[in-house]
């Protein structure tokens, strides 16, 4: 079998989840986040995720900017930072348009030019997810943009993987499933995607029933790991 479609993960995987808090220090209007921009990147991306898992598993969905809302509010209270004024609209802001991983514009030009399928398929809200890959320059690089809110529930339900194989009309090993989330990437291998963990942090395998396919310490190398399978 070989792969005719790449679905990527959004948020840690082609989008910088950290990049809004580094941007919003670097501008030099809140001094006090300066000192404390990654614990607070570190904190919002941390409590984004479990509020999704809890939710998924109590079915009290919420989109994914409220949630983002509510985890930034947790990260700024932890950093003493909820008193900052215009941060936290600032941090929206700048989340919206979120920068992607430099080498992410090239990867999917050269998956498109050897003539492959790519979509996301994210936790994010439709309005998000587009606006980032605008920003980004990469939307049309994309043949499909996938949101959980099709589905009203987070990953990783296997309704949320469903929505690639019935927007590409495809088999599920005919799919490389891309995310640097290896929660993401062990549910996707699972439910019976080939997949390829971006494990830039160098972090340790996460101990679940399942195992990525294959570990990348970033997207470059994406374009040739879908010719050689």
């Amino acid at each position: 079998m070989t792969i005719d479609t790449c679905i990527f993960d959004a948020y840690g995987t082609l989008f910088d989840v950290t990049s809004a808090a580094r941007l919003a220090a670097e501008e030099g209007n809140h001094p006090a986040l300066a000192e404390r921009w990654q614990k607070v990147a570190a904190d919002w991306r941390e409590r984004q995720l479990q509020y999704t898992w809890i939710r998924a598993i109590t079915g009290e969905h919420a989109d994914f900017w409220q949630v983002t809302s509510e985890s930034l509010d947790y990260a700024l209270e932890a950093s003493g930072l909820e008193g900052e004024n215009g941060l936290r609209d600032r941090l929206k802001e700048l989340y919206v348009d979120l920068a992607a991983y430099p080498e992410a514009p090239a990867m999917l030009e050269r998956l498109k030019d050897a003539g492959l399928a790519t979509g996301i398929l994210s936790n994010g809200s439709p309005e998000m997810l587009q606006s980032a890959a605008k920003s980004a320059g990469i939307g049309r690089l994309l043949d499909h943009v996938l949101s959980v809110e099709s589905v009203g529930i987070y990953k990783p339900s296997s309704k949320v993987y469903d929505l690639v194989n019935r927007a590409f009309d495809c088999a599920k090993d005919d799919v490389l499933y891309v995310s640097s989330n290896g929660w993401d990437v062990a549910a996707a291998a699972g439910y019976g995607f080939r997949t390829a963990w971006v494990n830039r942090a160098g972090q340790p395998m996460d101990r679940l029933p399942w195992r990525p396919d294959h570990v990348l310490d970033d997207l470059t190398g994406v374009p040739e790991l879908a010719g050689s399978i």
